[in-house]
């Protein structure tokens, strides 16, 4: 079973946000177990990106790939990693030097409640292009 975790500034106060997040868990149940980690502040954010043996960034600087090659990445990875996601600044200098590999999401800037939704369903897809699913190619 993959194991992640997924480390990020604030709390969901967004009932939306909560169901949608929660919808993909479901579906991830017995495949990927997810952690949250939600920092208080930048420090703590930090402190726990510091924990990370394989840390992934999320940074709009990073990696632009598609799904299929970011399912093909994290495979390769391992079934444990970090995922990072940064307040309305990003992430600091010294969280990103932390961190196995940088991703962007898009180019496009997105509130960090929308990054960890986003995350998440590609997390999701991910797995199902891993085995196959027709689930990439009909969304």
């Amino acid at each position: 079973m993959f194991k992640v975790k997924i480390i990020a500034i604030g709390r969901s106060k967004e009932a939306w946000l909560s169901a949608a997040l929660a919808e993909y868990e479901k579906r991830l149940k017995g495949r990927l177990e997810i952690e949250w980690l939600l920092a208080e502040d930048n420090g703590a954010l930090a402190a726990y990106c510091r924990k990370e043996p394989l840390l992934i960034a999320l940074d709009i600087k990073g990696d632009l790939i598609s799904s299929e090659a970011f399912s093909e990445k994290w495979m390769r990875l391992g079934t444990r990693a970090a995922f990072a996601i940064g307040g309305p600044d990003g992430l600091s200098a010294d969280i990103l030097k932390l961190a196995h590999w940088r991703w962007s999401l898009s180019p496009l800037t997105f509130t960090n409640q929308m990054a960890r939704l986003l995350l998440v369903e590609q997390l999701y897809r991910a797995l199902e292009i891993e085995r196959g699913s027709p689930y990439h190619k009909g969304s």
